[in-house]
């Protein structure tokens, strides 16, 4: 059975168990990180040397960086909507994985921890200004192609818009005046519509 180590308010930790619950995967799940701790004991180590979740394991084949999970998952499953045959309908909604690594986690951060893990008194308004204006930023560019199709991964759901739909949670979860991307607003009702997408990515922030 495939083991997942991590914490599941981990926005890297949903986006794994999110694809396996789209899947239909038999897994289990062991809690590590924050409050679990496990991360700097030495079993968790020799599976992941960077002491970060989540980490899969698959028999005796040990994977790290949640983003590479998604893509083995999606190949192992063999399931054409997470996976397809055709390379340039793969790489479409591939690009996703790594366009949401390198454009949001800097102003999620300023955003998110200043306004959810940060006492009101103590809050950096100054980051979080920044954060925010980059974050619409790159709405604007998701919002411009979610014009043209109805998933970023192309027509039908599949693993482009996994990564992004951990990060619209949070962004549609926080109490901030926010411009309109009507077709962004469209696409992630869309996505609140998925069982998997509700059990696994819709729990409280913390």
């Amino acid at each position: 059975m495939l083991t997942v180590w991590g914490r599941e308010n981990s926005t890297n930790v949903k986006k794994v168990l999110w694809l396996l619950d789209e899947l239909g995967e038999m897994y289990q799940v062991v809690n590590a990180g924050g409050a679990y701790g496990k991360l700097n004991e030495p079993l968790f180590l020799s599976l992941n040397p960077n002491g970060l979740v989540p980490c899969l394991q698959d028999d005796d084949f040990i994977l790290w960086e949640s983003n590479a999970i998604l893509r083995y998952l999606a190949e192992r499953s063999g399931n054409p909507d997470f996976w397809g045959s055709d390379p340039r309908q793969r790489a479409s909604a591939d690009k996703w994985l790594d366009w949401v690594s390198s454009s949001l986690p800097v102003p999620f951060r300023q955003v998110f921890i200043n306004l959810v893990r940060t006492p009101e008194a103590q809050r950096d308004m100054a980051a979080v200004k920044n954060g925010m204006v980059a974050f619409e930023k790159q709405w604007a560019v998701v919002d411009a192609v979610l014009a043209k199709q109805t998933w970023l991964s192309g027509e039908e759901f599949g693993l482009g818009d996994i990564p992004m739909g951990c990060f619209a949670y949070a962004w549609f979860g926080l109490d901030i005046e926010r411009q309109s991307h009507p077709h962004l607003e469209r696409w992630y009702q869309q996505l609140t519509q998925r069982p998997a997408y509700r059990k696994r990515v819709m729990i409280p922030l913390s």
